[in-house]
């Protein structure tokens, strides 16, 4: 593997972040709450070597896909407009989960391009890999802005049809990495539908209401509370997708959600159809960057991306890329 490095970037306005090379994963995020405290809000480890073998989606880039492909197949049509099955391998019960056994949390990608507060990494995904086709190019910019905003850019060209939906896995604490569960957390979601799933998590292809249903975080809520809920037990916690806007809307930088603990607040706006909230289900006995053990729901994921399995069910996102297309989106945490 090649040789991982870490990169810094800071804002005029005090956010600061540090990204590897290794899955161009956030490694460090320090932000400051209303008495001017500062803290990481990102878990993660202190070795590269703790990277690559420990909690590997912490914090990365997952794809070519995020999130599942049911049974691990998808068809699309080639450039001759005939049908083709593919197969990707099975990770997670029976379906394909962020890419594969070696998506793109587990690349070392190449930076080109960096200034004080922006960094660019590129990353070749070649035809076949992970039984994906088309050899695919993908840049992620992370920037930080001097109004304490964190953006991500993810841009995308491929040489033939292929799929891909990009999102970061950022595992936060607003109060802190290694401070432990996050039941004080509060959190609100922007969006009144959701995918509902089958026994192993992927969407069965219908789009439901949250209305009368834990999935409705529409108030803020404690994720404490919510968490206890019958309904997220089954998986120790939340692990859903929530749909941001019609399968088919227009692209817009939309509100997504709204997390609150410490005296930080963190917004996520994103150009992405749907958000996948984790609470860290099965974090388990981690020593983390700070000495201390991270464990189940010590973090939350608000994974903006798009909707799981998009690619098997007609009235969800479309995630197919063809050549001369250029694949272009935005994902924003912006903090108070």
């Amino acid at each position: 593997m090649k040789q991982i490095q870490f990169y810094t970037i800071k804002s005029s306005g005090g956010l600061k972040a540090e990204i590897s090379t290794l899955g161009a994963k956030i490694t460090k995020l320090l932000v400051a709450n209303g008495k001017g405290e500062v803290k990481d809000v990102v878990l993660g480890f202190r070795t590269a070597e703790e990277w690559q073998t420990k909690e590997t989606y912490f914090n990365a880039i997952c794809g070519r896909v995020a999130n599942r492909i049911k049974d691990g197949v998808f068809e699309i049509r080639d450039e001759s407009g005939e049908p083709r099955v593919y197969h990707l391998p099975i990770n997670n019960g029976p379906n394909s989960l962020h890419g594969g056994l070696e998506g793109f949390n587990a690349k070392v990608w190449e930076v080109t391009g960096q200034s004080a507060y922006e960094i660019t990494l590129h990353y070749r995904s070649k035809d076949g890999e992970e039984g994906y086709p088309g050899n695919l190019d993908v840049w992620v910019t992370y920037t930080v802005t001097k109004d304490n905003t964190l953006r991500i850019h993810y841009e995308a060209k491929t040489d033939a049809p292929t799929i891909v939906a990009m999102t970061n896995h950022a595992y936060f604490n607003l109060a802190g990495e290694g401070s432990g569960r996050v039941d004080g957390h509060e959190l609100q979601v922007f969006a009144d539908r959701y995918t509902p799933f089958d026994e192993f998590t992927c969407p069965i292809g219908t789009v439901e209401s949250v209305e009368g249903t834990p999935m409705d975080l529409r108030k803020p809520t404690r994720l404490g509370e919510r968490m206890k809920d019958p309904y997220f037990a089954t998986w120790r916690g939340i692990d859903n997708n929530w749909c941001l806007c019609a399968w088919d809307a227009p692209k817009e930088l939309r509100h997504a959600a709204t997390l609150k603990a410490d005296g930080r607040t963190m917004e996520c706006w994103t150009t992405l159809k749907g958000l996948q909230v984790y609470t860290g289900n099965w974090i388990e006995q981690n020593k983390g960057k700070s000495g201390k053990v991270y464990d189940v729901q010590h973090a939350v994921c608000l994974e903006a991306q798009n909707w799981p399995d998009s690619v098997n069910h007609a009235d969800f996102p479309d995630v197919v890329l063809r050549p001369g297309e250029k694949l272009d989106e935005v994902t924003e945490y912006r903090f108070s």
